[in-house]
């Protein structure tokens, strides 16, 4: 399923690039609080990527990546979530999902299913190897593969939905 959309590329030049991101940062300090309140919230539904994805993919790589590296601090500093033990990994995950669903929107100049799980795949999957290599554990590495696919599955079709939502602004 596809669905035209306006999509941006917001310079670091434009306020609205802050003032976008300011908005789904909060999205993302917020959502995550709610999760968290359901026993492997934050493992299983994934939350700190929802709204990294939806800014990247509307918004453009540089909205996208502002969320992505200042939600998960700005978490961590705010409510100790997510661990410093694991900061490293989520920023480059987010970086990667960031990156991903930016190109897949400007590849794809639409709302696509199948754009949205190849970011949210790339992301995963590179994030995974990288997870990998920086704490050795394989087992530990594809967590977000034994678990987290409840939330890979709300950032696709739930992504879908809100990009759909927003898609004329």
């Amino acid at each position: 399923m596809e669905t035209s959309v306006k999509l941006y590329s917001l310079s670091f030049g434009n306020v609205k690039t802050y003032l976008f991101a300011l908005l789904f940062i909060a999205g993302n300090i917020a959502l995550p609080q709610l999760c968290h309140l359901v026993p492997m919230g934050g493992q299983t539904l994934l939350p700190i990527y929802f709204f990294t994805l939806i800014a990247a993919y509307k918004f453009g790589f540089r909205v996208g990546l502002l969320t992505a590296l200042l939600s998960p601090v700005i978490n961590h500093l705010l409510f100790g979530m997510p661990a410093a033990a694991v900061l490293p990994v989520l920023l480059v995950k987010s970086g990667l999902l960031a990156g991903a669903a930016a190109l897949a929107a400007r590849y794809t100049k639409k709302v696509s299913l199948i754009a949205l799980l190849g970011a949210i795949l790339i992301y995963q999957v590179i994030g995974t190897a990288f997870e990998w290599a920086w704490c050795g554990n394989f087992f530990l590495a594809v967590q977000d593969f034994r678990i987290g696919i409840p939330g890979m599955l709300i950032q696709w079709f739930g992504g879908y939905a809100v990009l759909k939502a927003i898609s004329k602004l």
